[in-house]
């Protein structure tokens, strides 16, 4: 069996764990307020390593307000398009709805028929539990077939089914009690590593196939037809994530860019900071107002990359579909 690869995103990442948290599992407001700490710490660090930082002088500070209004109108404005471009999708035709609904109750029919049931579940995470739980039968199932085979005869496939059934142990528990609209369910689908599974058994179907009885391959072929539902069904779900993710997104800078908007334009009418005397631990109270307007006004932007940085996290990590394995792992045994 060539080398697995780790099942959750977390082993497969080549991130810290720090990092990886800060990126996918931290509540974006958290990611936000970190984002604008490291701002304003970095403007009042900057500040009091320049000797004389020029905060008395009307023009720079005229010309940082300036452009800090028209950077969010421009920004929010762009966000704004840019999300009701991608929200568009869901417009169509009664012919394009009535398509999209066929091909959905199509698509819920093969997997109910997979996982032995009338009706597919409806909520996104019992629909993913159904499917990785059944996968987890299977395994069981091609287990029990093996059993009167010789160790030495089991020794590839074993070592499959044990990580089919960890792997589904885990997203099921991960998978229990999430709610769509939260990071929750995706991130469990993004731990469970379905294509080194499809793509290893497949590999075994084809090189073992004599050698295993009849129950196990028909059971195996069933593993592998859950595992192909999968794929289309985490997809699926990872873009109404999206989509959703982009509805908050466009609301949440439409709450923070007014607040945005009147710190900087106030601070460009009133604000003076060569009337503003006096210093706290060596911090002038110029710079330190300078940077928390400068920060406020900027709010938009840091939510608009606190959301971005999961979303493109997410996609870096689901870039292929099917067998495809987008990591160096060991795949001398399959030159063979």
């Amino acid at each position: 069996m060539a080398e697995r690869p780790g099942d959750t995103m977390r082993e497969r990442a080549d991130e810290s764990s720090r990092v990886l948290w800060l990126l996918l599992n931290a509540d974006r407001w958290l990611v936000t307020a970190v984002l604008s700490a490291v701002l304003f710490c970095s403007i009042v660090l900057v500040g009091l390593l320049v000797p004389e930082p020029g905060l008395r002088a009307g023009d720079p500070i005229e010309t940082l307000y300036q452009a800090l209004i028209t950077s969010t109108v421009t920004g929010v404005t762009l966000v704004l398009t840019l999300s009701q471009l991608v929200l568009s999708q869901e417009l169509g035709s009664a012919g394009d709805q009535r398509e999209r609904m066929q091909g959905a109750l199509s698509f819920r029919r093969d997997v109910a028929d997979a996982v032995d049931t009338a009706v597919s579940p409806a909520e996104p995470s019992a629909f993913l539990r159904a499917l990785v739980g059944a996968t987890r039968d299977r395994a069981e199932a091609i287990d029990d077939a093996l059993a009167d085979l010789e160790p030495d005869a089991r020794d590839r496939v074993t070592p499959y089914l044990d990580a089919v059934i960890e792997n589904a142990d885990s997203v099921t528990e991960q998978l229990d009690g999430a709610t769509f609209g939260e990071f929750d369910v995706v991130r469990a689908a993004l731990n469970y590593n379905y294509s080194w599974k499809l793509y290893e058994g497949r590999s075994i179907r084809e090189t073992s196939e004599t050698d295993l009885p009849e129950a196990a391959v028909t059971e195996l072929e069933s593993l592998l037809d859950l595992l192909e539902l999968f794929g289309p069904a985490r997809e699926h779900f990872k873009t109404l994530y999206f989509q959703w993710e982009l509805s908050n997104l466009s609301r949440t800078l439409l709450y923070t860019a007014v607040p945005a908007l009147a710190v900087a334009v106030s601070s460009l009418l009133f604000l003076d900071p060569s009337a503003i005397d006096g210093a706290t631990v060596g911090v002038d109270h110029a710079l330190v107002l300078v940077a928390a307007t400068t920060t406020v006004s900027l709010v938009p932007f840091t939510i608009l990359l606190a959301y971005v940085l999961r979303i493109v996290t997410v996609t870096k990590r689901t870039l292929s579909i099917g067998p495809f394995v987008l990591r160096e792992t060991d795949r001398s045994g399959d030159i063979s």
